[in-house]
């Protein structure tokens, strides 16, 4: 509970805080600041979607989810995801514009916007520095992102204050948008590679078929999928083909795809000669380990 106390805080921080901001880069005239600002609506945004679906996430599986709710919590993800593309995109539309056609800035009231904004984000980040699950660490990262932005911001405006370079800002908006979109698309890579269940990454198909086939009594494996729900657990389901007791069989293999971070493995298993009924069975693997015992019938 701890954790959705401490998100849902966050949640009405930033909230509030992004909209003084944007109204503070309207009225300062720093796309800088604005720039900020939808990066905050984004994380205002994706600290609300995570706070429903994380306490929707934690429901135990049941007849209509058979897996649970964990990846309810990675479509916040995605949601949260697309709109700081959105957001940072727009942001470098701006800040272009604005660099060919230069604006008046106040640098005293973006200082003091500056301050204001790095203090509020710090002891934000510190209310939330505590928790568990992956959310809340994103959470605290997006925190800590905005503390060290501000910091920047405040640097540029104190540059610009005495030296009067305005194209400064909007520089450092572009900076920030760029930031902001190489992180959100690598995270929708992971997000769609989920859903997709691309075989989890660390995870090498090949060799854990090598690994289960040097198993004393193990005649071949096939049939291999390896998934994650939620980027943390993994699952497996594979054919085993064996004449040798299923019991220890069944062991050894599950202890030995333990050791590759594997902690739900559903095993059918064949005695040697069985016709396996799915016609192609067998992935395309591309090393000479693949020695097709199960197509000798």
């Amino acid at each position: 509970m701890k954790t959705e106390k401490n998100i849902l805080i966050a949640f009405i921080l930033n909230l509030v805080f992004s909209i003084f901001e944007f109204v503070g880069g309207i009225f300062t005239g720093s796309v800088a600041i604005v720039s900020d600002a939808i990066h905050d609506i984004g994380d205002a945004a994706s600290i609300g979607i995570s706070y429903f679906l994380e306490k929707k996430s934690k429901q135990k599986p049941d007849s209509k989810y058979t897996y649970g709710y964990v990846r309810y919590s990675v479509i916040g993800s995605v949601i949260t995801t697309l709109i700081l593309l959105f957001g940072s995109a727009s942001v470098i539309f701006n800040a272009v514009h604005k660099i060919f056609n230069p604006t008046e800035i106040n640098y005293n009231g973006m200082i003091i916007f500056a301050v204001v904004g790095a203090v509020v984000n710090f002891g934000a980040a510190y209310i939330t520095r505590e928790g568990d699950s992956l959310n809340q660490k994103a959470v605290n990262l997006h925190m800590l992102e905005d503390v060290l932005g501000w910091i920047v911001v405040l640097i540029g405006a104190v540059v610009m204050r005495f030296t009067d370079f305005a194209i400064i800002d909007p520089i450092m908006s572009i900076g920030v948008a760029l930031f902001i979109l190489i992180n959100a698309t690598k995270n929708l890579k992971e997000v769609l590679d989920l859903f997709l269940e691309k075989t989890p990454s660390g995870i090498d198909v090949e060799e854990i078929k090598e690994h289960i086939c040097s198993i004393d009594g193990v005649l071949d494996a096939h049939h291999i999928h390896i998934w994650s729900m939620d980027g943390q657990s993994n699952f497996a389901t594979m054919h085993i083909v064996t004449n040798s007791d299923a019991h220890k069989i069944k062991e050894l293999i599950r202890e030995e795809l333990a050791e590759h971070g594997i902690v739900h493995a559903t095993l059918e298993l064949e005695a040697e000669g069985e016709h396996c009924h799915e016609k192609n069975c067998d992935i395309k693997i591309n090393s000479n380990s693949g020695h097709h015992h199960h197509h000798h019938h």
